[in-house]
């Protein structure tokens, strides 16, 4: 038991080491603009890193596309359970509905099932990524605003490249050599910028309500648990699948959403933040457990 908890925690630690040096820069005031680098990691970095990893692991397309249509169900049971749960809760809608509905799937989920379940982890990990940010990047915006918006979905680079990486995988084609590396440079930036500004972001936070904080993170995980059950149930994922989106549903709040709900219910952003940074901070034992005793 004491060597499986020391593989697991040398799984977790380099991810929370990374977003530990983010914090610290935070806390000395270090030069940081995340706006600047989460522009180059959504515009750049994700794109990159999709096809470099899709056009090159072997993965079976069709369950790819399982993974990926396993992540919409994940994202729209997160989203009804919140919407019953905040009614129940009488907390507002608007403000704590898409930090719910969306998990931190990019910068904790990435690197994790990279560790702990290599490359193909890692892809199928991917069909989460997408659906998530795209998720985030219209729901999570339009929940909040009250607002539709569809020209965010139509100019997003991650929809092309998921586009190209599927028709290369399902052609068994490879991208030319100076491209294929070049894509695996500029990839390679996503992880540990992902990681350094996670860590500063949540070292900037205003945290107001630790008790709601506490409440939402249980209820969280507790979705969680569920809906994992049922789509590794209706889908029969096994493998490499299946860790995956055990992973990915258990992962906490995304911090992207706190921007929304900042900009649009600002009085509800310190609770949020609370939110975020608890559900975080209880990644720590919450993986452990999961890594050693579900996958």
């Amino acid at each position: 038991m004491e060597h499986l908890f020391l593989n697991v925690l040398n799984v977790v630690l380099p991810v929370l080491i990374c977003a530990g040096i983010g914090f610290g820069l935070a806390l000395i005031h270090a030069p940081f603009d995340s706006k600047v680098i989460g522009g180059i990691v959504s515009k750049v970095g994700y794109p990159t890193l999709i096809i470099s990893h899709l056009s090159t692991t072997k993965l079976a397309v069709g369950t790819f596309l399982d993974v990926m249509t396993a992540a919409a169900l994940a994202v729209a049971g997160f989203g009804v359970l919140g919407f019953v749960a905040l009614k129940a809760l009488r907390l507002p809608v608007r403000a704590f509905l898409t930090p719910l509905m969306h998990g931190n799937v990019g910068n904790i989920g990435l690197p994790i099932t990279l560790l702990a379940l290599g490359d193909a982890g890692m892809a199928y990990t991917m069909a989460f990524v997408v659906v998530v940010l795209i998720s985030i990047f219209t729901l999570g915006m339009w929940i909040p605003a009250g607002e539709f918006s569809p020209k965010k979905l139509a100019t997003s680079p991650i929809i092309y490249a998921v586009a190209l990486s599927l028709i290369l995988m399902a052609t068994d084609t490879s991208l030319p050599q100076p491209i294929s590396k070049s894509f695996d440079i500029l990839g390679g930036l996503s992880i540990p910028l992902m990681l350094l500004t996670l860590g500063h972001t949540l070292a900037t936070l205003r945290v107001k309500t630790l008790g709601r904080s506490i409440l939402l993170t249980l209820l969280h995980l507790a979705m969680a648990v569920v809906i994992a059950a049922a789509l590794i149930w209706f889908f029969g994922f096994t493998g490499p699948e299946r860790g995956a989106v055990i992973l990915c549903c258990l992962m906490p709040s995304s911090v992207a959403t706190y921007l929304f709900i900042d900009q649009h219910v600002p009085e509800y952003g310190p609770d949020v933040a609370g939110y975020i940074l608890v559900s975080t901070l209880a990644t720590i034992l919450v993986l452990p457990v999961a890594l050693s005793y579900w996958i």
